[in-house]
């Protein structure tokens, strides 16, 4: 697909060992994405089968990056590949988006663009959260969030952030322009415990720069997201609590054997 010099946006995808879910990313992305627009896949030294499918796919640009830090946790590999496809990024816009996450709608990019407008004023569009759990169960936590309120009713400072919102990695886009000339990174506060963006995040909105905020019921229209599905499948590199592998598990399950899954996954059209 020969979209360089014309495609308003680059989607990232971050590939680590999640072959089925990063073939249904990419699949779903050409099949309800409208042209032009530009793909750039960040594989993190993987060395399985999933590196073997993103060879053998033309339409993608793949950066095959091989860390040579010491420090191999999730977070910071996951921020290191952003950072890496953002400095090859030479659209106006650039999508992070997390190999566990699919789209579902048809110009789903196109209608989210249309958020920034005509103007420069806006720098970030995206969600918090978007999960599968159902609504009920989402305002039941936030009723039941009892740290939450002892920390709202004792005001209980917070410097560094750790509760404030942000648009996460998850499907978010981004000013290219802005992130490059402000010289932010989703790297950017990771040794203090923030999570991939979060302080890229805050960075934009406390120099001046407008976001919009989608809520997480409203982003589910464009996408679905499988929370933890990558530390799930290398169950032996990440740690999790056995309740989250559990409810991942069934939530892959049954989304894996949906309908329109099951369709985007036939269709081998979708690779050439």
């Amino acid at each position: 697909m020969d979209t360089q010099g014309r495609a308003r946006a680059t989607i990232c995808v971050v590939n680590y060992k999640t072959l089925d879910l990063t073939r249904l990313c990419l699949r779903s992305i050409r099949k309800f994405t409208r042209p032009p627009y530009q793909v750039i896949i960040v594989d993190n030294d993987s060395q399985d089968a999933s590196t073997e499918y993103l060879r053998s796919l033309s339409w993608i640009r793949l950066i095959e990056r091989k860390d040579k830090t010491n420090d191999s946790s999730g977070g910071y590999i996951h921020a290191a590949a952003l950072d890496m496809a953002l400095e090859q990024t030479r659209t106006e816009f650039f999508v992070a988006m997390h190999s566990d996450t699919f789209v579902r709608r048809e110009n789903w990019l196109g209608e989210l663009l249309a958020f920034f407008g005509d103007g420069p004023q806006i720098a970030c569009v995206g969600a918090g959260k978007v999960e599968l759990t159902p609504d009920w169960q989402v305002w039941l936590k936030k009723l039941t969030d009892l740290k939450t309120l002892k920390r709202k009713l004792l005001r209980t400072p917070d410097p560094l952030g750790m509760h404030r919102y942000y648009n996460r990695t998850v499907c978010s886009i981004y000013r290219t322009d802005v992130l490059k000339k402000e010289k932010l990174s989703f790297l950017m506060d990771r040794d203090k415990g923030l999570t991939v963006g979060k302080k890229l995040y805050f960075e934009m909105v406390d120099r001046g720069y407008r976001t919009v905020e989608l809520s997480d019921r409203f982003m589910k229209q464009y996408i679905y997201h499988l929370a933890h599905a990558t530390q799930v499948i290398n169950a032996e590199q990440f740690k999790l609590k056995d309740r989250t592998v559990r409810k991942t598990s069934c939530l892959m399950d049954k989304i894996m054997q949906s309908e329109q899954v099951q369709q985007i996954l036939a269709d081998d059209s979708l690779d050439g």
